[in-house]
């Protein structure tokens, strides 16, 4: 036990938290000379290593100086931040890692928020000093002032600074760029002498709890945590003490270890160190794994509630079944139920035969879910996302998140014209550089569909993050909603460039010539605020009468990309997005012409 030291990554999105844990493992020799160790990550998914950013949680282990290093790299982006929280509970102290020129972001806040709270001994590593906006002076004085914000101790403010480029495999103990070496000695002597050794007794009752869940098809759940008491072995029966209060015995199946990318199977373990273990099909998060004979429960981890919800169903589409293998609500269902095996933070409900309610951490969190679905050959059918209303005291509440946006000064008035709309009140703002830094409290649903608009507005130029608040009394502020009206197909087949050519100053189209379309998809965007439906299959008229003109090239604009999040983000109430493995589309719910007409002349 005395030779074991866990540690947890913590930083806001795209700090270089995953890049500086490679770093770490290829400094302590972890990988064997013959391993390509540029294909290995810690993001090992595939959407993970598209999007550069950390979905799930994931613990490994080095080996430095006969001291065994537990790491846990968690996520960044504030919709998995549940996960960080709970981790807290699995290790002593954190490697809190701030971009040298950004600095502490909205998410940093959070995450080092729940680790001095959880009483873990913070050693801050400045990353990124080798770039010319570096501002590493300031960066520190930043961080120390949010320490102080946050109530951290004497002990906690006291922290260790190192000063590291992970992508280029360099740190120092000096904040000098020229000190740099290839080296990360420094920081992990700094680990050792600084983290706390864990607590807990050897000779005590086992006691496990678990913090993260991971799922395979042969052995079911496997829960990941740290013993905190006692020792354990493969074979073992044990006795979980559950949330509702009830016990329930089971045989240890399978006993895991961690080292480097690699989780292996072990024989025993002991107090303090970070293990996963398989034997029960439905343990979950915060439950006490303990001896047969001992009832003594460990405090339960707080898992967050979701703040967004949407409806998942059986595409209803007149294409559905041509692009994807698994269409069934029986399979769907499966499929989702499943998932809340692995994440805690999600949970489904059936709400008919063919829809379910998915409820989750945000818009990102959702999205991810939709995208492996899609990969799987899943064809389904999803709403706009919605936020959960809650009643606190009598009183109907929403959700709230901190919202940062950094811009140019030129930018500044259409985007605090259009935060303003939607709810947001503005905190603070202060001058980095050359640009603006503005803080904003947002209703959460005053978020959705506004990140499109800010690219808009500030030409892609803008930066934006923002994480979840608290629950406050509902505004009554109508938010949300897209202001624009939509071009809807009212027939069914190949869209041509004829008519797509006599719509464009209508608005904005979403397909190309050639394109299949049927009665109720969406296939533009209209200029006004009202729907219209259009038709974009009609061919131009052949007749025998010819002229130098008549066969005049039709030229385009080109229509514009839609994408999951952006779908997600644009469709309104009465709207739904058609998600297959190829396509995304967007369609009315009510897809015949005549039947929505009557439909809104009632409303």
């Amino acid at each position: 036990m005395n030779k074991i030291k866990n540690v947890a990554i913590i930083a806001h999105v795209d700090h270089g938290k995953t890049t500086l844990v490679d770093e770490i493992l290829k400094y302590t020799g972890t990988f064997r000379e013959n391993e390509n160790i540029d294909a290995l990550s810690m993001d090992s998914n595939d959407i993970e290593k598209e999007r550069g950013i950390t979905i799930l949680a994931k613990t490994t282990a080095v080996m430095y100086k006969d001291y065994k290093i537990n790491i846990v790299d968690t996520p960044g982006h504030a919709d998995f931040g549940g996960e960080v929280e709970r981790i807290m509970k699995m290790v002593d102290g954190v490697l809190l890692v701030v971009d040298a020129y950004e600095g502490p972001m909205p998410q940093t806040r959070f995450v080092l928020k729940k680790a001095l709270e959880s009483g873990c001994k913070p050693i801050v590593v400045i990353n990124k000093v080798d770039k010319p906006t570096s501002r590493v002076k300031e960066v520190v004085d930043e961080v120390l002032e949010l320490f102080l914000e946050l109530g951290a101790t004497d002990e906690q403010i006291d922290f260790k600074v190192v000063y590291a480029s992970a992508a280029n495999g360099t740190s120092s103990l000096s904040p000098d760029p020229s000190t740099q070496e290839h080296s990360f000695e420094g920081l992990l002597d700094l680990i050792i002498s600084e983290i706390d050794d864990p607590t807990g007794n050897e000779d005590a009752p086992f006691q496990f709890q678990p913090a993260l869940l991971d799922y395979n098809d042969y052995v079911g759940r496997i829960a990941i945590g740290r013993i905190f008491n006692g020792k354990v072995k493969t074979g073992q029966m044990v006795n979980c003490l559950r949330l509702d209060g009830t016990e329930k015995q089971f045989r240890i199946q399978k006993l895991f270890g961690f080292k480097g990318l690699k989780r292996l199977e072990i024989e025993s373990a002991s107090v303090g160190d970070i293990v996963a273990i398989a034997g029960l099909e439905d343990i979950c998060v915060g439950e006490t794994i303990t001896e047969t004979n001992n009832h003594e429960r460990l405090p339960i981890l707080h898992i967050d509630e979701p703040t967004l919800q949407m409806t998942f169903g059986v595409n209803t589409s007149p294409f559905s079944g041509q692009d994807g293998k698994i269409l069934t609500s029986r399979k769907i269902g499966e499929r989702l139920f499943k998932e809340t095996q692995r994440d805690v933070s999600l949970k489904v409900e059936q709400l008919d035969s063919e829809n379910f309610k998915v409820l989750g951490r945000g818009e990102l969190h959702l999205s991810i879910l939709i995208e492996n679905m899609r990969r799987e050959s899943f064809e389904i059918e999803v709403s706009k996302p919605q936020v959960i209303i809650k009643e606190i005291d009598g009183i109907k509440c929403e959700p709230y998140e901190d919202l940062q946006i950094e811009i140019a000064d030129e930018y500044m008035g259409g985007v605090i014209e259009e935060l303003s709309t939607r709810g947001a009140i503005m905190d603070n703002m202060t001058h980095l550089g050359n640009l603006l830094r503005i803080t904003y409290t947002i209703p959460s649903r005053g978020l959705i569909g506004f990140s499109t608009n800010f690219m808009t507005l500030t030409k892609g130029y803008g930066i934006m993050n923002h994480t979840f608040k608290e629950y406050l009394p509902c505004t009554e502020i109508n938010i949300g909603e897209r202001k624009l009206g939509v071009l809807v197909s009212s027939e069914q087949g190949k869209a041509t460039a004829y008519s797509l050519g006599a719509l464009e100053d209508r608005g904005i189209m979403f397909v190309e010539p050639n394109t299949d379309v049927y009665e109720g998809m969406i296939v533009g965007e209209c200029n006004r605020d009202n729907d219209l439906a259009v038709n974009v299959v009609k061919g131009k008229e052949l007749t025998n009468t010819r002229s130098a003109y008549a066969d005049k090239t039709v030229v385009l604009k080109r229509p514009r990309p839609i994408t999951l999040e952006y779908a997600l983000d644009y469709i309104n109430q009465d709207e739904l997005v058609e998600v297959t493995p190829h396509n995304i589309r967007l369609r009315k719910r009510i897809l015949n012409t005549e039947a929505r007409k009557k439909f809104d002349a009632k409303k």
